[in-house]
This record gives C-alpha cells, structure tokens and sequence, in this order.
C-alpha cells in the first residue's frame, strides 16, 4: 500500500480541495461551452474534450450556490468517473501535491449525506486541503441520470 497519493489541487470559493489524479484526464482553460437546455443549473452545457462530449459542472454553484465567476484563471478539470466524462470548472487549478497517507483525516461532518463525496480532510502544514471522491460526487448530483442519457443520445447523433 502507498504512503502517500497525488492529487489534482484547486480552488473553489475560497477553499482548497483534491482530487486524485488517477481521475483526473485534463486540465484546460476555461472554453465557450455550448448551452443545453433544461440540465440541471449546475451544468453549464457541453463541451468537446479530446474527441467525446461531455457535459460541463459549475463547481462553485454545486458547493455555494453561487455561478463561477469566469477569468484568466478559472480551469476545467476533466475527470472519469464510473458514471460518465465530466468537465469541472473551479476558480483555479493550483497544483498537483503528494498527500502522505497520515496527514488525511476523517472528520465527523463528512458522513453528512449532501457532501458524502467529502472523503476526508488532508492538514499540511498551515492547509486543509478537503478531498473528494468523484464518483461519488457524480453519482450525488441531482439530475445525474437525465445527463447521462442526454450524453449518451447525443454520443450516438456525433458517431
């Protein structure tokens, strides 16, 4: 077993988060992203990354209810998750950070089942990085299923 992981680190609000780079396909600068319409609001529309349409998450509207607000910064992190290719925008891609094993702590707000994607909290010197499982954070949002077979038609229309 490992004693640490690398994970993808960015910023959403004001707040650092993770995600372990095995997931983690791309990470792009924010593009024109072509609205769908009634997807849930979180998801911006879709976009083309490396030859697959994929619909792209608002990340900051899923964690603080409140639309990115999109600059020279902003990223897209694309990830692959069991349930489908999803494009996450967030306020910055900062880095990517080896996590040893023993600074991950389980803290008692994580079992709150809206933030079940919370996997634990990584204490680096003076961070605390929260890390996110993505397939659970996919399979949790609202409207997953619908997205999925939007995807899925408009996969088969594109081939």
């Amino acid at each position: 077993m490992s004693l640490s992981s690398k994970s993808v680190i960015f910023l959403v609000g004001n707040e650092e988060y993770g995600i372990p780079v095995e997931y983690v396909i791309s990470i792009d600068k924010y593009e024109e992203v072509t609205p769908i319409p009634h997807l849930p609001s979180f998801v911006k529309g879709i976009v083309k990354s490396r030859g697959e349409l994929i619909p792209v998450i608002d990340f900051e509207l899923v964690l603080y209810q409140k639309a990115l607000e999109v600059n020279d910064d902003v990223r897209m992190i694309v990830l692959h998750t069991d349930e489908l290719s999803v494009g996450l925008l967030v306020k910055e891609a900062k880095e990517i950070l080896d996590i040893a094993n023993e600074s991950l702590q389980q803290v008692g707000l994580l079992a709150y089942s809206k933030t079940a994607y919370f996997t634990s909290i990584a204490n680096i010197e003076e961070r605390l990085i929260t890390m996110i499982d993505p397939n659970i954070l996919i399979a949790s949002l609202e409207g997953i299923k619908e997205i999925k077979e939007y995807m899925k038609e408009n996969t088969q229309e594109v081939q």
